[in-house]
């Protein structure tokens, strides 16, 4: 079976999408899920957040102009169960390369097919960009599923309609027809605002089973693992963000077959 591939994406930044690709990943090692990382965003911060330097030649950067591969770059993490391809700067300067190139919205889709063929991952995870620009959209066009981290707060619910649109006009181009809505996790939410209820309570009646059972709460905690280099597993196990993590993780075991 090929390995599915998620891409966790959100143009709105401080959304714990990062948080949430490092948790999700690491918490997916520890079931027995063999789970690769993709660090798609030029800021490195999965890259940084799991213990690894911002070093020049260890992005993507050239597999996706052709030059290198995909495999070549991928490492492993102190988690067994759990690799990653990091990021650096350089790789901010594909935005304006792949415009320039053949089929630019499916470079990664090419660039992932032999990992994502192989028996070695049964999970891939992307981390965009805090934007919908070139990696962004070639994220989703090499995903199965689309997971959007939504931040419990209105301003956050303003640019959902923005990427479900995106969603659907590259399933409309054919680009990437088979890409289908994966989820939607509830992040930063604070059981004690009327606000976040609010929040939780109408993207709920919205988007129904589309929203995941499991909400990630508003944390120092989680906030702090990634300064220290460290999972929230590695930096708290037993906070309340850690224990939220590896509930969303049971879930999303569940909803997409990652066992079997």
């Amino acid at each position: 079976m090929p390995a599915t591939i998620f891409t966790i994406a959100n143009q709105k930044g401080g959304v714990g999408k990062t948080t949430t690709a490092i948790s999700l990943g690491a918490a997916l090692a520890v079931e027995n899920v063999p789970t690769l990382i993709i660090d798609l965003d030029p800021q490195a911060n999965a890259t940084s957040g799991l213990g690894f330097d911002k070093e020049e030649g260890q992005s993507l950067y050239q597999a996706l102009l052709g030059e290198e591969s995909a495999t070549d770059k991928v490492v492993k993490t102190p988690i067994p169960n759990l690799s990653l391809i990091p990021s650096e700067v350089d790789i901010a300067a594909i935005e304006t390369e792949l415009a320039q190139t053949e089929n630019y919205l499916v470079r990664l889709r090419d660039t992932l097919e032999s990992l994502q063929a192989g028996d070695e991952f049964k999970a891939i995870i992307l981390d965009c960009p805090p934007s919908l620009g070139m990696l962004s959209m070639n994220a989703m066009a090499s995903a199965d599923f689309l997971l959007i981290a939504l931040q419990c707060e209105y301003l956050a619910m303003e640019g959902l309609g923005q990427i479900l649109n995106v969603l659907k006009q590259i399933k409309d181009a054919d680009v990437n027809p088979s890409l289908e809505l994966g989820g939607i996790i509830m992040t930063m939410y604070d059981v004690r605002t009327n606000l976040s209820r609010q929040v939780v309570s109408d993207v709920r009646q919205h988007f129904g089973s589309d929203v995941f059972a499991t909400m990630i709460p508003r944390s120092i905690r989680l906030g702090e693992a990634p300064s220290f280099g460290q999972t929230i597993f590695q930096y708290d196990p037993l906070s309340p963000g850690a224990t939220a993590y590896k509930e969303l993780t049971l879930e999303i075991i569940k909803r997409f077959n990652l066992r079997s």
